[in-house]
């Protein structure tokens, strides 16, 4: 089962037209990812970058926009893994609007190393709750 959260459209994700500008999907993705981390993997970054000095940047991200989203709207997210590596995770993202489909992105997170910068293995801990969803 996915997990699904939702966002709210604020002024401050829209353009002048009054629709979201799509930078300000990548920070919504990214949240939704920050709230996976702490809800489900149960390490909020905090304890990933701060206490632990390690990290998840985003290695490879594919996004495609299907309709805008407007000012007010909300959107729900979901999201669901795709494929688990030795230090990479590979993330299915679909925000909806009701019914409407609004963008689908995959995207690749590697566990790092902050200090050096090198790849880590994902602990088991996090590993655990990794669970790959048939899409």
């Amino acid at each position: 089962m996915p997990f699904t959260t939702q966002r709210k459209v604020r002024f401050q994700h829209c353009d002048p037209a009054g629709i979201v500008f799509y930078p300000r999907y990548f920070e919504m993705i990214n949240s939704v990812v920050e709230d996976w981390f702490e809800e489900v993997v149960q390490r909020d970054f905090n304890q990933l970058h701060v206490e632990s000095g390690t990290g998840v940047p985003t290695a490879a991200i594919d996004t495609q926009f299907h309709a805008p989203s407007r000012l007010g709207e909300r959107l729900t997210f979901e999201l669901a893994v795709q494929t688990v590596g030795r230090s990479s995770l590979t993330l299915q993202i679909t925000a909806y609007c009701g019914e409407q489909k609004r963008l689908t992105s995959s995207s690749t997170l590697v566990y790092v190393d902050l200090k050096s910068g090198k790849s880590l293995p994902w602990t088991e801990a996090m590993r655990q709750h990794f669970i790959v969803e048939n899409l």
